[in-house]
């Protein structure tokens, strides 16, 4: 099939591929389907293989030019597509599919021109990516932090005893309350009511925030409580309302914390023998979270710095996959699938607009993951068999398997592939640091820096 074509380029890492199909080729494969309806159909006055031309192409009509013209089209893409000297950029991303530009027709005295348009990958030139200085905090794990952690400790290994009857509830009670909306006549609304709701006063782990309320109640009394919510309640359907709720307070008990001692430690883990052994753990895993939060500081700078001279216009069907997989990751959270999910928020408008929530942050991770994919070929950054047996040992080092078992798990699981992936970064990463200045600047708190982790830092 003689094929002739023509590309050109569109926005957002699009094509326009116009196929020219010679009017020769039209008329062979309009008569050897022809041909082949000739030899099998059947008509009344005909024997089977008998029935002239002219008469099948009078019962056919256009349904014979419509299959031709499908097969046509097949062909031509396919041809195309497997075509050796098409280039490898200008084929389509495996998950656009591409469209058929208008309504084509067979004309069979003519040349047969479609065009098709779809997503490439982007081609983008890889910008500077040496020689920028980036300032990071300056943050330490203080005794401050330690004894937060601590607190925590013993609150996870408090328990907890029944207050006396005529004891009132105070923050950090344990408390067990049923509770109902109430109509402006002051009747229970059917379908609100919530019965044996335990949460601790003052942690504000209840839908209507009512902690300050139920503090100074005593177990077995009941309130009557009117909450107005500002504008910008968090909860956008409390937001500008005025509720009222009736609260019965059913049950109530206070915390014994432990004290800080080596019984205590004991008592966390059999491997800790001393208080000051729990306090070296804890100490060693808050910098461990220090350490990793700050490399991604340095590695969120160092990549905005080189995504500012290495524009990329990102596909919209690589946009739509990003998307999609965080609307599954959502519905996996929800515990239900993203078909049933969407279905009920597009109805809303809660669809629409996560999507469009979403889609500056799905840009920048496409921006930069395709930018890593870039240096990581530019600066040929291979894994060896040695750099995976290393993180094996690692791995067994920082936990309890031995290396062999975290091999066999990763050979059972096939993610393998995946590990290799995450040397390739990291070795990437320390590549980027030494072939660019790290500055440490104003002192921060360690309890600040882990309140921005997930965001870029500024």
């Amino acid at each position: 099939m003689t094929i002739s074509k023509e590309i050109t380029r569109l926005e957002h890492s699009a094509i326009n591929l116009t196929i020219t199909v010679a009017q020769e080729d039209i008329r062979a494969e309009y008569d050897g389907a022809l041909s082949e309806y000739a030899k099998t159909l059947q008509m009344p006055g005909f024997r089977k293989g008998k029935v002239p031309k002219s008469v099948l192409e009078r019962k056919l009509g256009d349904a014979l030019k419509g299959e031709v013209l499908a097969r046509i089209l097949e062909k031509a893409v396919t041809e195309t597509m497997e075509d050796e000297t098409f280039p490898k950029a200008d084929r389509p991303l495996r998950y656009s599919t591409p469209e058929l530009q208008g309504t084509p027709r067979l004309d069979l005295d003519a040349d047969f021109v479609f065009s098709l348009v779809y997503d490439v990958f982007p081609e983008f030139t890889l910008g500077t990516w040496q020689g920028f200085e980036i300032e990071i905090p300056e943050v330490s794990v203080t005794e401050e932090d330690l004894n937060r952690e601590l607190e925590v400790v013993r609150e996870r290994n408090a328990f907890v005893v029944d207050k006396d009857d005529d004891a009132q509830a105070v923050t950090n009670d344990v408390v067990t309350v049923n509770y109902s909306e109430l109509s402006d006549d002051c009747e229970p609304i059917a379908g609100t009511e919530r019965e044996d709701f335990v949460f601790t006063l003052g942690s504000g782990r209840n839908l209507f925030k009512f902690d300050d309320e139920v503090v100074g109640m005593k177990k077995g009394e009941t309130k009557d409580i009117e909450k107005v919510y500002p504008q910008d309640f968090a909860d956008e359907s409390l937001a500008g309302t005025t509720k009222k709720i009736r609260v019965t307070l059913t049950a109530l008990k206070e915390k014994n914390l432990p004290e800080l001692n080596d019984d205590l430690a004991q008592d966390v883990d059999e491997k800790y023998q001393t208080l000051e052994d729990l306090k070296n753990s804890i100490k060693a895993r808050l910098e461990g979270n220090l350490d990793k939060r700050l490399q991604e500081i340095k590695v969120g700078k160092l990549l905005a710095k080189i995504m500012e001279t290495t524009p990329v216009d990102i596909p919209e069907s690589m946009i739509r996959i990003e998307l999609d997989a965080r609307w599954q990751q959502l519905a996996r959270q929800l515990k239900t699938d993203s078909e049933t999910l969407a279905n009920t928020m597009q109805e809303s408008g809660v669809y629409e607009q996560l999507r469009a929530e979403w889609r500056g942050g799905a840009i920048s991770i496409l921006h930069s993951r395709l930018v890593m994919e870039a240096l990581i070929e530019r600066l040929a950054i291979e894994v060896t068999e040695a750099d995976i047996e290393a993180a094996f040992e690692t791995m067994s080092a920082e936990g309890t398997s031995s290396v062999e078992a975290i091999k066999t798990y990763y050979e059972s699981e096939n993610t393998l592939d995946m590990l290799r992936e995450d040397i390739r970064e990291r070795k990437l990463f320390e590549r980027l640091m030494s072939e660019n200045t790290i500055k440490v600047g104003n002192k921060e708190n360690y309890l600040d820096l882990v309140a921005n982790n997930g965001k870029l830092y500024t």
